[in-house]
């Protein structure tokens, strides 16, 4: 948030990779001049600024996959924001201020990816023998881009200069419904996973209490029609395919499975006396 200290930071940077975010209940207030200040860190130093996006700027398709072309025509107060900041980094674009390179991805899942509606409440509850709790219908299409891919695919975006002052939707697994995903976590964790659907009015009462599930309720759309992400442009420019789904979620049940051992593991350090440690 210090202009400054991100003009310091990008001191003979050549490509500058924004991947910041802000707490998701302030997203408003706090994520546009996140932005600016990297991409006037950006602009000073002559860098290429790479942008990750989500997917909030489209606001509901009707199932319609979505294309870099699609209009920005959200009307929710985060997808107003997130056009808006797109906005920003394309008119810097135009102006010739600063060359970009966006690359937008949909909900997030992997090793460490805890948050996401593909996180611990899927992934750890299905290894603890709970049910996964979803948001909205799982029989749906619903693209979920897995953390090695994106980061690979701004990678791409940062080196290759076929990307540069376009926009990408980054490569990843096929889309197929939640259930299916469910289907194959079941599969590597050894028994069914059953899935607790958590609807708009109840997520809309918890957020009475949790400011995190208030600021969620608006976006519920995307988990109540088909949310499918098109990555044809970047695939046949960069001649790259996302990681197969099975295999991206063997590895992921294979990474929630490796910290629950460490968590369950007599050696481990307890809380205070890891908290010593930091000391």
């Amino acid at each position: 948030m210090d202009a400054g200290a991100a003009i310091d930071a990008a001191a003979g940077a050549r490509v500058i990779y924004q991947c910041l975010n802000a707490p998701y209940a302030k997203w408003p207030e706090l994520f546009p001049p996140l932005q600016r200040s990297v991409l006037n860190a950006a602009e000073r130093h002559g860098a290429l600024l790479v942008s990750l996006e989500n997917l909030y700027g489209y606001g509901p398709t009707s199932g319609v996959p979505m294309t870099e072309d699609l209009p920005l025509a959200a009307m929710t107060v985060k997808g107003r924001t997130r056009a808006a900041m797109t906005g920003e980094l394309l008119t810097a674009r135009d102006a010739g201020r600063v060359h970009i390179a966006i690359g937008r991805a949909s909900d997030f899942f992997g090793a460490g990816v805890t948050e996401s509606t593909l996180g611990e409440r899927v992934f750890a509850n299905a290894l603890a023998g709970r049910r996964a709790d979803f948001i909205g219908d799982p029989d749906l299409l619903h693209t979920y881009s897995y953390v090695p891919d994106v980061a690979a695919g701004l990678a791409t975006l940062g080196t290759d200069e076929r990307a540069i002052d376009e926009v990408w939707h980054l490569a990843g697994p096929e889309t197929v419904t939640t259930r299916q995903i469910l289907d194959l976590v079941a599969a590597h964790v050894g028994h069914p996973v059953g899935v607790r659907s958590v609807s708009k009015p109840v997520v809309r009462a918890l957020g009475l209490f949790n400011p995190m599930l208030r600021a969620l309720v608006e976006m519920i759309y995307e988990f109540e029609e088909p949310f499918v992400l098109d990555t044809t442009k970047y695939r046949t420019t960069f001649g790259v395919e996302g990681t197969a789904l099975s295999t991206a979620i063997a590895a992921t049940v294979e990474a929630y499975r490796a910290e629950r051992a460490i968590e369950a593991s007599p050696s481990r350090p307890s809380t205070n006396a890891r908290a010593k440690e930091r000391k």
